[in-house]
């Protein structure tokens, strides 16, 4: 069986003919010729239509395919020159490849889905290639895959920010976390009103008015984009965050009462107790269990905070709106007696964030930042399995590879 024959079967090209494959000259490569069929029209790279032909290239031009059994494998074409009335004398479109890519749309697919598995840097290594031909090979499939995609109707969606590079550099991220999808939407620079700004005029106003949740944290100027551009969603604030700032308060008690007694002179019973208040009460280790139980006997201020850490757990429990208001109410009251300043300052911010802590009931807990959290994780590993990137546009373009669920290009052969 002939080596065009199988190509046909797996990759045939519609008014080109493959011809008798061979070595090339150093023997570490198969070159496959390629020509046009008798009589089948050149398309115009500009306007994508049929033209007649003007002349054709004396220097063939390889384009990489797919390589197999350790050999590198190239098409060899000799480029026509068409006359197209609209865009004057250009090169042709040839179906196989795409503008200037030195590679094959197939082989540029085949390193794209790698380049989901492996790091860049390892696909490139693996398939005995450069790092720049990974890099256009996923921002082809990126392109295309934005170029093709379809929001469709958005009932929720999730903004976050990550850190990324060195400092105080962040990423704004817009995921879809409707229960049938999850994916990433919209990627912005910095975590400003302007940058947020974009997603909303990059989904129009159609696709906004008709969002039916927004999960965010307490950042101001996300809340007040939402405010503005999706006011008929209920803003549910992250779970996951307004928990983080019980907890940070406590550990910032400990540590400031644990230095007092050590300065005072006091016995340290604080010592090594971290883990035992911050952790739930079910997943303590024996020792933590013995070490709290000791703990709970002083009257300290750690404890009082523990105390009321657990008591605002049970804000979660709650079905009913009305009383998980109550209930928030009554607890921010409580804290606000106990003379504990770092508990007392999240209690002030919870009472100005009240509404938008209560629409996760309102929402019947059916959304919240778990979702968002996961997304989150898988878009930092995604950053370090490669080690980070050099500039925002090659993270953008790992991040919509990774998370965006981009549609790709059909394929009349799966080579992976």
């Amino acid at each position: 069986m002939r080596l065009s024959r199988i190509l046909n079967q797996c990759h045939p090209i519609p008014g080109f003919v493959y011809g008798q494959a061979s070595f090339a000259e150093d023997e570490q490569a198969v070159l496959i010729p390629v020509r046009p069929r008798k009589r089948s029209a050149a398309v115009c790279s500009g306007c994508h239509q049929p033209a007649p032909g003007y002349d054709q290239s004396r220097t063939p031009r390889r384009f990489e395919f797919i390589g197999f059994w350790g050999y590198l494998v190239f098409l060899v074409y000799c480029m026509r020159r068409v006359n197209c009335r609209h865009c004057g004398v250009v090169v042709e479109e040839v179906p196989w490849g795409a503008g200037k890519h030195s590679s094959t749309k197939v082989y540029m697919h085949f390193l794209g889905h790698w380049a989901r598995k492996l790091s860049w840097k390892e696909t490139a290594e693996e398939f005995r290639t450069s790092w720049d031909k990974v890099h256009d090979a996923v921002a082809y499939l990126v392109a295309w895959g934005l170029e093709h995609r379809v929001l469709g109707p958005i009932r929720a969606i999730g903004v976050d920010e990550i850190q990324y590079g060195k400092g105080h550099k962040y990423l704004s991220l817009v995921y879809q976390i409707d229960l049938d999808c999850t994916r990433l939407l919209w990627i912005g620079k910095e975590r400003t009103v302007k940058t947020f700004r974009e997603f909303f005029a990059m989904i129009g106003p159609e696709v906004s008015a008709r969002i039916e949740f927004v999960c965010s944290d307490m950042w101001k100027p996300y809340l007040g984009v939402i405010r503005d551009k999706c006011s008929q969603a209920f803003n549910i604030l992250d779970r996951f965050h307004i928990v983080a700032k019980v907890n940070k308060a406590l550990d910032d008690i400990r540590a400031s009462e644990a230095r007092r007694m050590k300065r005072d002179g006091y016995e340290p019973v604080l010592t090594k107790s971290r883990w035992c208040l911050l952790k739930r009460p079910e997943n303590l280790t024996a020792q933590q269990k013995l070490k709290l139980k000791d703990l709970v006997r002083y009257n300290l201020q750690s404890v009082r905070a523990y105390l009321l850490k657990e008591d605002f757990r049970h804000l979660w429990n709650y079905e009913s709106t009305t009383w998980a208001g109550k209930f928030l109410d009554q607890w921010c009251r409580q804290v606000m007696r106990s003379r504990i300043e770092p508990l007392k300052k999240v209690a002030r911010t919870l009472r100005a964030h009240r509404e938008l802590i209560l629409n996760y009931f309102r929402a019947r807990k059916e959304f919240s930042s778990g979702v968002i959290e996961g997304l989150n994780n898988k878009a930092k590993v995604t950053m370090r399995k490669s080690y980070g990137f050099r500039t925002f546009r090659v993270t953008e373009l790992a991040l919509y590879h990774s998370l965006g669920k981009l549609p790709e290009p059909e394929l009349t052969h799966r080579f992976f």
